[in-house]
């Protein structure tokens, strides 16, 4: 686990008690980002001079939370405040010019926009002309030219002199409101019950959970697990979340997509009347509603997903190209970002994936691991209306005479900066372990690593040498699947798993040869089958990364065919607990397994009365002295 510290940057015990226990006291002071004297300066003008506000976001989970905790958090000391989220097919994406003039018809002399706003220079220029004033709070990387606001709260421009640039949008907006109430002698406490906005934020937009994100995650999870907002409670129960522990999965696979969902269907502005509403009833009504969303949106995903590999399959030189862009006028703009990600995890290349909005195509873009998609795009910006985005997500708009160009000129940047080992599937091992290490205080010392997440992921061990138990045979309805007992040959753990689906597989398995795993340790059972999200049917390059006193080791092994499939371990009492198992290559070929863990039983362990720990104590010394005995006898034959 020190490995996995190191890895992290963390090499001073200081260090390492601020990742362990991250303490909101740490946040760093707000005023120290550029602009936002300024901007506090101008909300406090605001508010005592009466005028109108308003909070304006996105429409994706980011921008929502955003607007909901600035929004929620201001209105407790000012009523003359509203807020505002653009429409995504009649508006699109960031500040519009209809925006504006529903400002400037409402009265509106201050608006406060958030996850969006730093490329609206036209649109800012119109709102000033017309008396209103901007602050944004922001977190796309912004072009050399900044829109004329009275504040920009942005930790990637130039002239930034904050310390932290990975806020999430709605981190920005939390930073804002912590000056506002330092500045007004408001008491901290007063934001916590925001947080769980920020961890919703965080996890949904993919940012880094190090460094101050990893402070706002986590109190962000203990408030939404503990004392969640009436809105969120609701999104809660209808995911079937109620009385479990909520995670940075359950965020990113159940919450965030039903919240993403209003403004890819209907309208942003429901999710935000969800997060901010105060009658649980009521708020149970709209997540209900929120949900229906959902569910048409996984309809239209799977549609369009179909027809996007359709294709794809079609392309000509498919095989030499390093990059996917996709335009069909018929496609629902709401999804598109959603089956721009589905290509790349199929096809391991940045994909775009676009449709027509009037006279114009719009779309998203989405990036494999280590490749700036932001990047690739701006090469092409002579061909674009509007851009804007991160390293592995963008949007874009440009006139429709234009695809052709622009496919060809996107190709050219991919294929010449893009690196071949981005192309595959990579899965990153950090250590070697053995079952018998798999213990409880090792467990419990990983799951202080929580929240995991970009720059902080799940770590994957490798295993060596492990092997059929013997007893692992065919199971299922109609025989598909495999019920495998596993073991390794330093412990006497029996592992036992499902293999879904890859019965055909069973005569390689009962061969008993000995194989590589690599694990990932989980209190969860996640199938990655969901939203669509097959790992276990891509090729993958193993890449093994050991630290040594010479520094890091990397061993890859390229052109293997691999025999995917997919595992879930059960959970045993004092047995190991496993997940993700993958094993190395054999030869030319390679047993992928991707296995996952039901912990759940260990937690009623640590409750059981103390008759009970002393017989399990006095079980654990008979079984030591009965494997000393083993190892003695052993010893005796050899010698």
């Amino acid at each position: 686990l020190g490995k996995l510290l190191v890895e992290r940057g963390i090499t001073t015990a200081a260090d390492a008690r601020k990742f362990f226990r991250p303490q909101l006291p740490d946040l760093y002071d707000p005023f120290l980002m550029k602009d936002m004297d300024i901007a506090v300066e101008r909300l406090n003008k605001a508010m005592g001079k009466k005028e109108r506000i308003l909070v304006y976001g996105d429409y994706d989970v980011d921008g929502t939370t955003a607007v909901a905790l600035v929004y929620k958090f201001i209105q407790q000391f000012y009523s003359n405040i509203d807020y505002y989220i653009p429409d995504r097919y009649n508006e699109g994406y960031g500040v519009s010019i209809q925006g504006v003039d529903y400002a400037a018809e409402s009265g509106v002399g201050l608006i406060i926009v958030l996850d969006c706003g730093i490329k609206a220079v036209e649109e800012i220029t119109y709102a000033k002309e017309k008396g209103i004033d901007f602050i944004i709070c922001d977190h796309h990387v912004p072009d050399d030219v900044l829109p004329p606001a009275v504040a920009i709260l942005n930790a990637k421009r130039e002239d930034n002199t904050y310390p932290y640039e990975h806020l999430s949008g709605c981190g920005v907006g939390f930073k804002f409101m912590q000056a506002f109430a330092l500045n007004n002698g408001i008491e901290f406490h007063h934001l916590i019950p925001l947080l769980d906005l920020c961890a919703v934020s965080i996890a949904s937009d993919i940012v880094p959970i190090m460094g101050e994100n990893r402070i706002l995650a986590y109190h962000g999870l203990k408030q939404l697990n503990s004392n969640p907002s009436v809105g969120l409670k609701a999104i809660i129960d209808v995911c079937g979340l109620t009385d479990k522990d909520i995670t940075v999965s359950d965020i990113v696979f159940k919450i965030g997509p039903r919240i993403n969902a209003s403004g890819r269907i209907q309208n942003g502005k429901e999710a935000v009347d969800l997060l901010t509403e105060k009658d649980f009833s009521l708020a149970l009504e709209k997540a209900g509603q929120i949900n229906q969303y959902n569910e048409t949106r996984k309809d239209l995903d799977k549609t369009m997903t179909e027809e996007a590999n359709k294709i794809v399959a079609d392309l000509d030189g498919l095989a030499d190209r390093r990059s996917i862009v996709l335009y069909n006028e018929d496609w629902h703009k709401g999804v598109i970002g959603i089956v721009a990600s589905r290509l790349t995890e199929i096809y391991y290349r940045p994909a775009v994936v676009l449709t027509r909005t009037d006279d114009m195509a719009t779309g998203s873009a989405r990036s494999v691991s280590g490749f700036d998609v932001y990047k690739a795009i701006e090469y092409c910006r002579d061909l674009l209306e509007n851009f804007g985005g991160h390293t592995y997500a963008a949007g874009l708009s440009m006139k429709v005479e234009n695809v052709p160009a622009f496919i060809e000129r996107f190709e050219e940047f991919v294929s010449q900066n893009i690196l071949p080992e981005q192309t595959c599937a990579v899965i990153d091992i950090n250590a070697e372990i053995d079952f018998r290490d798999i213990t409880p205080k090792f467990f419990s010392d990983l799951k202080k690593f929580n929240p995991f997440g970009p720059d902080n992921a799940k770590p994957i061990f490798c295993t060596h040498n492990v092997y059929d138990y013997g007893t692992s045979k065919v199971v299922g309805r109609d025989q598909e699947h495999i019920k495998l007992e596993l073991v390794d040959n330093k412990s006497n753990n029996v592992m036992n798993g499902i293999a879904f689906g890859q019965s055909s597989h069973v005569r390689f398995i009962k061969t008993k040869r000995s194989f590589d795993i690599a694990t990932e340790i989980s209190t969860k059972v996640r199938m990655f089958f969901e939203n669509g999200f097959r790992i276990a049917d891509r090729q993958a390059v193993i890449r093994k990364v050991f630290r040594t006193a010479a520094g890091p080791r990397v061993f890859a092994e390229t052109g293997l065919e691999y025999i995917p499939i997919m595992i879930i371990l059960q959970y045993e009492a004092n047995r190991p607990h496993i997940v993700h198992l993958i094993p190395n290559a054999m030869k030319t070929k390679m047993l992928v397994l991707f296995a996952l863990a039901l912990l759940g039983t260990a937690e009623k362990a640590t409750a059981q009365a103390a008759d009970k720990k002393a017989a399990r104590k006095e079980k654990k010394e008979l079984r030591q002295s009965i494997d000393r005995a083993r190892h003695q006898q052993a010893l005796d034959a050899i010698l």
